[in-house]
């Protein structure tokens, strides 16, 4: 076992150094595989007018379901499908990973994490298009979509079979372990045990995760009508625990908000050699920034594809939302948070640094903080689960018993998760995570023509509709 356990770690940390390769930039290690979904981000913020600034009024207006009939295809509302999609991004990433950047970058990679934000919203709005534009419909009305599917089909359509056959299978080959939730389970029980200062190994870790488990057994097993139903209920609620208890705690130092945003600004631009300057805080921003939205890894883009709606921009608008709420709103409160209290000073590097800063209002505070990561990780863990079932749909077809089966192996690593020590799984399931990019990124490339048809099909059809209302 002892050699198993050895061959495994090598293989890991052998992926995960070739994945997450990097350059030194003046004494600063940047990613590539960050640069690469930067750069995409940037891409198609330009390619589609800079849509990020004017498609909030749409996106609007097709969660009013303004874009959505009986007779559209599809299985969730465009909300449900909102929810599910952001109980995917909104979790860890946003309460420890901004804590991260702080703790390497500085405050300044608050700013550049909301400038990252800004432009994933382009991005994601570009794949969640083609995931509705390319989605399988079957004739029980029941539908997939995907970066597998909009690869196999958009490809097809462009004369690109073989290719699309290639970047579709490699993707959803994976995405089987990259959707695997591990991490959220072992760091949501970790703050629960520090809260309720239980062993944050043992019997009582392979209880939460057991419960987790079949927790997210029973949502599962409902299909995507249960899930949707599950995670419009639970997103909105643990999005408003959060962000409300963010703000008693910046109600507490109300005198020093003003600073503490000067503080972020300044920081963001300072040549401080301890944070590696302007550069270091830019990619520890967009670090944290790049795994917590998801923009260009392709998973968010499932949910969005079984929106009811055949017009397949108006979902794009909608996924512009996405990255808005789980960086821009979410991510700034964290920061804002961390800087006003002064915490970000004392020396944490994680979750810590968050809980210290909860602390500062009551003793007790920290137990709120535990509840909200639990709910974040809770849904991550739906999300995941409920990918994981969309890729088996491509990869073997709609049969509940492929279902059923890889269900059970993935609650199955939720109780394991809980009390392992899960390192090089971790670096496994990351590396597969990012790779991802790779053939969704190209793919979407060679198909950003098509994007943009369909944000001109949304004009024309827009204009109609208006002069439709005009005449009522």
């Amino acid at each position: 076992m002892n050699g198993l356990s050895s061959a495994v770690t090598a293989i890991a940390d052998g992926l995960a150094a070739l994945i997450f390769a990097a350059i030194s930039i003046g004494g600063v290690e940047v990613n590539l595989i960050v640069v690469w979904l930067f750069a995409g981000m940037v891409f198609f913020t330009v390619w589609l007018g800079f849509v990020n600034l004017y498609g909030f009024g749409n996106a609007f207006d097709a969660l009013r379901g303004r874009y959505m009939s009986p007779t559209s295809p599809g299985e969730l509302t465009p909300f449900q499908s909102l929810a599910t999609a952001l109980s995917g991004t909104v979790g860890l990433g946003n309460i420890a990973g901004v804590a991260i950047a702080i703790a390497i970058g500085g405050p300044g990679a608050a700013f550049w994490m909301v400038v990252i934000g800004f432009f994933a919203m382009s991005l994601k709005f570009a794949e969640v298009v083609m995931a509705v534009r390319y989605r399988k419909v079957r004739d029980d009305g029941t539908v997939s979509g995907g970066p597998m599917w909009y690869l196999y089909f958009g490809l097809s359509e462009r004369g690109l079979p073989r290719l699309g056959r290639v970047l579709a299978y490699i993707y959803a080959f994976l995405a089987l372990f990259a959707v695997l939730q591990i991490l959220q389970v072992n760091q949501s029980y970790s703050q629960l045990s520090a809260v309720l200062g239980i062993p944050e190994k043992g019997g009582y870790a392979f209880l939460y995760g057991t419960v987790i488990a079949l927790l997210t057994a029973t949502v599962l097993l409902g299909g995507a009508r249960w899930v949707g139903a599950a995670t419009s209920k639970i997103t909105p609620f643990m999005c408003a625990l959060y962000l409300v208890s963010t703000v008693f705690v910046l109600a507490a130092n109300a005198s020093q908000i003003d600073d503490a945003v000067v503080t972020i600004v300044t920081s963001a631009f300072s040549t401080q050699a301890a944070t590696g300057g302007v550069l270091g805080a830019f990619v520890a921003g967009m670090r944290r920034a790049v795994y917590s939205n998801e923009a260009g890894v392709g998973t968010a883009t499932m949910a969005h594809g079984m929106a009811k709606t055949d017009v397949p921009a108006s979902e794009g608008y909608v996924a512009l939302i996405e990255p808005f709420i789980d960086t821009i709103v979410i991510c700034s409160a964290t920061a804002l948070m961390i800087v006003v209290t002064g915490v970000w000073d004392d020396g944490y590097n994680d979750i810590a640094m968050t809980s210290a800063a909860f602390a500062t209002v009551s003793p007790w505070f920290p137990a709120l903080l535990a509840a909200c990561v639990v709910l974040f990780a809770f849904s991550t863990i739906l999300a995941g689960g409920f990918y994981g079932q969309k890729v088996c749909d491509f990869l073997f077809g709609d049969r509940k018993w492929v279902h059923l089966v890889y269900l059970a192996l993935f609650c199955v690593s939720l109780p394991i998760g809980a009390i392992a020590d899960v390192g090089a799984v971790i670096n496994l399931v990351d590396s597969f995570f990012f790779l991802l990019t790779v053939p969704n990124l190209i793919g979407l490339y060679l198909l950003r023509h098509a994007i943009r048809r369909e944000v001109s099909l949304f004009k024309e059809l827009k204009a109609a509709r208006g002069k439709t209302d005009q005449a009522i």
